[in-house]
């Protein structure tokens, strides 16, 4: 049996939906992105390019953390509103998972149940 999921990627959260015919499993990531912080004065760098540095940082993780979780796949739909799902398609083809990516589409932001029947309709045609 094939292992569909897809799931639904910003910078904040990752919704992840395994489907079967008896139901799915859903899988919550959050990243932890600090989105703003204090900067000491004596720090090498402006504080714009430590922050971005330290969310890049952030992202990197989180986006290991999401690969890990949807590896034994053999077909991804990736949702998201923002440049998040494109960033986690650069990730998956640097694992040389990118093969297995049926599609990358731009969602509004979803409810658990919008992902869940939007993942379904998809993979049980």
């Amino acid at each position: 049996m094939s292992k569909e999921l897809g799931l639904w990627i910003d910078h904040r959260k990752a919704v992840i939906v395994k489907v079967a015919d008896e139901g799915e499993e859903i899988k919550r990531i959050s990243s932890d992105v600090e989105r703003h912080g204090r900067f000491s004065a004596n720090s090498e760098g402006s504080p714009e390019d430590r922050r971005d540095h330290r969310v890049g940082e952030y992202l990197h993780h989180y986006y290991a953390e999401v690969i890990a979780a949807i590896r034994d796949a053999d077909s991804i739909l990736i949702l998201g509103p923002g440049e998040a799902k494109g960033e986690l398609e650069k990730e998956l083809t640097h694992e040389k998972l990118n093969g297995r990516i049926i599609g990358i589409e731009t969602t509004d932001k979803l409810t658990e149940p919008q992902i869940v029947a939007k993942i379904r309709q998809r993979f049980l045609k």
